[in-house]
């Protein structure tokens, strides 16, 4: 479970990192509240960007956006407005993005970036 949460962990740094090279600002990351977590919380222009990460070692497994489902997703729209109800004044816009990492144990990551995601 370790090397699970470890490859996690590791994916979740690539993705702020990949974010942060994009010109956005991270904000948060690991935000939780008594309803879950949500992975990064970013910012660009005037948008609030809330990501959810899925990492995989390779496709053995299938591709890591397969693993966001419509109850992922829908926790993550409720998520997002916690998130906004605490954190005055509000942004602009707010938009969900999923970021899928396939970090092999050699080699190079993939990162994937799908914007908008509902």
């Amino acid at each position: 479970m370790a090397s699970k949460d470890e490859l996690g962990r590791r994916g979740e740094a690539l993705a702020a990192r990949f974010l942060e090279d994009a010109g956005y600002r991270v904000l948060e990351r690991n935000w939780r509240c008594a309803r879950g977590e949500i992975d990064i919380i970013a910012q660009t222009g005037n948008t609030i960007v809330f990501v959810e990460v899925k990492t995989r070692s390779g496709l053995a497994f299938g591709h890591p956006f397969e693993a966001i489902t419509a109850t992922k997703l829908a926790r993550l729209r409720m998520l997002a407005g916690s998130w906004c109800a605490d954190h005055t004044p509000g942004a602009a816009q707010i938009r969900l993005d999923a970021i899928a990492v396939i970090a092999p144990r050699r080699g190079s990551p993939t990162i994937e970036h799908l914007l908008g995601v509902f």
